[in-house]
């Protein structure tokens, strides 16, 4: 008799029967292209000519790498950089490469090419924002292709993360304001000037593979159309959604991911501190006081972000709230400005970008200020106006704008920032700071830095973005933090 057989056969095809009337599981797609909306276009394509946040979401970690990168928990690990070691004075550091990596162009790594990216960062015609956090390097030699000696004027306990800044690119690239040669896993596949950026991936990449064919930027200048986007499928992922009206849009969790991770977004007034009237600490504070955070926080963002007594997040290890030190109280700003002498006010211009938030911001200031006798004339301008009238030419009264960078406060230890803010002893801590053998001790001087900086009123601080990623529910892997507006590629999936 043959029983068994006849089972087998018969119970093999039930399962048969079974497979067909359920659909097969989705699998991931490795060759997919991973289509990613944002407001935040590239200037060009360099980093040290003044790009703008947009280049660091699109190429930081993904076309160029660093000695050292900046993960979405904040962390800092090695990736160019395969050994580290400091002398005992602090001021030499030495750093072996990885083995093995080569740029897109197929140049393979070498220490030269590492000494020519740092001082691209610390030359003088340099727009990096973190030029002057590596003002204490002297001198970068590269002894072979393999090792890199930097020497330092004096202690940098933040080198290692300020050089995860530092693209690594290659000594042999010349203009890269429209063109790249990094280590990357992906390679720049097309820039359209005002719409996209496309990436692909890399197939001679060093480390693992990407696990996505690569990647389209594209750019909006609104919202809205952002997110209109999203709902008919032209993209897979948002960003960083800039109104909260936008997320009931989103609510089908049989098709949108809504992630809520940790932001370093700060939304700021910020005065050109050398000329009046905002020279004057008081009338700086009596501003500072004339404007209902809470109540402009949840116009914008409603029960999402938060509000700012300094320019230092939550996310920072010196973060203390300080929104008491100037809190919402109108008499009290009409009282500063009247010590001023400004008790009938005065008039002045702020010049506002043209994408979201800020002009309904601009509006809500415009209404809190009148209250106080203060008129502000709102004059609406381009991202590129921006850079060029207020980040380079230091032309303005006042602006608002979104600082995404992390651990920033450096920022306003240099007189010579667009906002000119200037305290010797704000200076000299942050210096100090930067040279303590601990932690610990950076901590505490960043700290009273904070505090004094708070006291001064140097700029508006406002309200912390929230960080909001909406994806289609087929995507995972992306990162949610948005830690100094970049945007890792690599672990992106999409299934069919």
């Amino acid at each position: 008799m043959h029983i068994l057989p006849k089972l087998a056969l018969a119970v093999g095809a039930s399962l048969m029967s079974l497979a067909a009337a359920v659909p097969a599981l989705a699998q991931a797609d490795p060759s997919a292209i991973i289509r990613i909306g944002s407001l935040y276009e590239p200037q060009n394509l360099d980093n040290t000519a003044g790009a703008g946040q947009g280049i660091n979401e699109a190429f930081n970690d993904n076309v160029y790498e660093a000695l050292f990168r900046l993960n979405d928990d904040g962390s800092v690990e090695p990736v160019l950089a395969a050994d580290h070691t400091v002398s005992d004075d602090g001021l030499t550091h030495t750093f072996t490469l990885r083995d093995g990596v080569t740029f897109h162009s197929g140049d393979p790594l070498t220490a030269a090419d590492v000494k020519h990216s740092i001082e691209r960062v610390t030359a003088e015609d340099s727009k990096s924002s973190r030029k002057r956090s590596l003002a204490t390097i002297t001198g970068v030699e590269a002894p072979d292709d393999r090792t890199v000696v930097v020497t330092l004027s004096s202690r940098s306990i933040s080198l290692p993360y300020n050089l995860s800044y530092v693209w690594i690119v290659n000594d042999a690239a010349q203009d890269i304001s429209a063109s790249e040669d990094g280590t990357g896993p992906y390679v720049l596949d097309n820039w359209k000037r005002g719409s996209a950026i496309s990436l692909r991936a890399f197939d001679d990449y060093w480390g693992e593979a990407p696990k996505n064919g690569g990647a389209v930027f594209t750019y909006f200048t609104e919202a809205a159309a952002l997110d209109n986007a999203l709902l008919t499928d032209a993209l897979d992922i948002v960003t960083s959604i800039q109104s909260p009206d936008a997320l009931a849009q989103f609510e089908d969790t049989d098709r949108y991911t809504i992630s809520e991770g940790k932001s370093t977004v700060k939304e700021i007034m910020a005065y050109n501190d050398r000329v009046a009237p905002f020279d004057n600490v008081k009338v700086r504070k009596a501003l500072a006081r004339a404007i209902d955070k809470q109540k402009l926080l949840q116009a914008i963002w409603g029960d999402r972000g938060m509000v700012l007594g300094s320019f230092v997040p939550p996310t920072d290890p010196w973060y203390e709230d300080l929104t008491g030190v100037d809190p919402y109280d109108p008499e009290s700003a009409k009282a500063l400005l009247a010590e001023a002498g400004l008790g009938d006010g005065f008039t002045f211009t702020l010049d506002t970008p043209n994408y979201d938030p800020h002009p309904i911001t601009a509006e809500f200031i415009k209404a809190e200020l009148a209250r106080i006798g203060v008129t502000v004339d709102i004059n609406i301008i381009t991202s590129n106006e921006w850079y060029t009238k207020i980040y380079q030419a230091h032309d303005f009264q006042a602006t608002l704008q979104e600082h995404v960078n992390h651990r920033d406060i450096v920022f306003y230890g240099n007189p010579d920032f667009y906002w000119g803010y200037d305290n010797p002893e704000v200076t000299r801590l942050i210096e100090e700071a930067e040279q303590a053998e601990t932690e610990a001790a950076q901590t505490e001087k960043l700290r009273e830095a904070n505090r004094i900086i708070a006291e001064d009123a140097a700029s508006n601080w406002l309200f912390l973005f929230p960080q909001i990623v909406i994806a289609d529910a087929d995507v995972t892997g992306y990162p949610v933090n948005g830690l100094n507006s970049q945007f890792f590629l690599r672990d992106i999936q999409k299934t069919n």
